[in-house]
């Protein structure tokens, strides 16, 4: 039987780092998929662009404000056009979609992932947000639903990948490889001073400008130990991250018998989205190829907590559970805002963080949906707050 069809694709932030290169991977098999939907935040002229070449049958673009530009720009092409958080919601139960690619970066993802899950969708997961701010609820969800997840995170698909066709009961950890990112030889005096610029120059990946500060914090790594422990259902304490500045072995885990499964590649998130959108099966591909030459040196560092102490956070957030992911995500997404924006240095994002989980964790053990709106909504406007504070009072920002 010829299982080979089109699937129709909802990318989900399609004008981001990774949604632009899930574009690529389906160039590459334009006769299995076929970008149906492309939704962004507010690239209008990106998204008209990419709407032009690959006539989607439905345009989004987040920001509502920007639906007459998308229509002006779309006009005539016969392509439909939508705005808004609700349209973006609805695209994803669109009954002709077969798989949705979350792509977008933050807490944003989560209320169009969980509608996805409910709609039963196959999904390619690169939001790691959703995961981290709303495990439980995801799980209890995905419980309940024909619809799978396959992680995008470089690091949680070569998890998976390494976990194909062995017992869960044998697993002993899971290792979590991390590049390090910019700062992993500077002093902690020298971290103190890095200027924005310093922060996005990652030596490794190209990534957005979000995800390229949290690997410069290490607050990436703290994310995908909890993603990890909700994608595998794997206690905390069994997740180890490990420092590999050269990015070739993406993840690795350890049997009860003492065996190790990594699995190995360039560092090019194409890889992983390839795996995800052909469906969990390795097909044909003319991308570039990992050589010996590559593997020549490969080195591992314990990852060091005292001047990269957000790594802990992961742990922390297991550990307390409730709201304390949703309360960790929001604050670190308002810090981050702020130094990409000159407003406070990049040693000051942590101690907000913390300042917001020790003083605004609302006491919730198994919170739903509107318990998370609420969370996120409030820690937001305290944690700027915070960050007015610091701005009005700092000399050096």
């Amino acid at each position: 039987m010829d299982t080979t069809f089109t699937k129709k694709i909802a990318i989900l932030g399609s004008t981001g780092s990774i949604g632009r290169q899930t574009l690529d991977v389906c160039a590459e098999y334009p006769d299995r998929l076929r970008p149906a939907v492309l939704i962004a935040g507010h690239k209008v002229d990106e998204l008209a662009r990419q709407a032009a070449q690959w006539r989607p049958e439905l345009a989004i673009i987040a920001d509502e404000n920007l639906l007459p530009e998308l229509r002006r720009l779309l006009d005539g092409t016969g392509i439909k056009t939508a705005g808004g958080e609700q349209a973006v919601i609805d695209a994803m139960t669109l009954p002709g979609i077969d798989k949705v690619v979350t792509a977008t970066v933050g807490y944003s993802g989560l209320a169009p992932t969980l509608s996805a899950i409910d709609a039963g969708k196959e999904i390619a997961l690169a939001n790691k947000e959703t995961l981290v701010v709303a495990g439980e609820l995801v799980t209890r969800r995905l419980a309940r639903s024909r619809s799978r997840i396959i992680p995008v995170d470089s690091e949680h698909s070569a998890i998976y990948q390494c976990l194909v066709g062995e017992d869960p009961a044998t697993v002993q950890r899971l290792i979590i490889t991390a590049s390090g990112g910019p700062f992993r030889t500077w002093s902690k005096e020298h971290i103190a001073k890095a200027t924005v610029a310093d922060a996005l120059h990652h030596p490794n990946w190209s990534m957005g400008a979000k995800i390229t500060i949290d690997s410069a914090t290490m607050v990436n790594k703290a994310f995908e130990i909890i993603e990890a422990r909700w994608l595998f259902n794997v206690d905390g304490s069994r997740i180890s991250p490990v420092v590999h500045p050269q990015s070739i072995i993406h993840s690795m885990v350890e049997f009860i018998d003492g065996s190790v499964k990594a699995q190995l590649g360039l560092p090019d998130m194409r890889g992983p989205i390839r795996y995800a959108l052909n469906d969990a099966t390795r097909r044909s591909t003319t991308a570039p190829r990992l050589t010996f030459e590559d593997m020549a040196t490969l080195s591992f560092e314990t990852p060091d907590a005292e001047r990269f102490p957000a790594i802990n956070l992961g742990y922390l957030a297991l550990e307390r559970g409730g709201l304390t992911p949703c309360v960790i995500n929001a604050a670190n997404e308002v810090a981050v805002a702020a130094f990409l924006h000159g407003r406070i240095r990049f040693t000051d994002i942590f101690p907000l963080i913390m300042k917001a989980v020790d003083t605004l964790t609302p006491h919730c053990p198994h919170p739903e949906y509107p318990d998370y709106v609420q969370c996120n909504a409030m820690v937001r406007s305290k944690t700027e707050e915070f960050v007015n504070a610091i701005a009005l009072t700092s000399s050096a920002v």
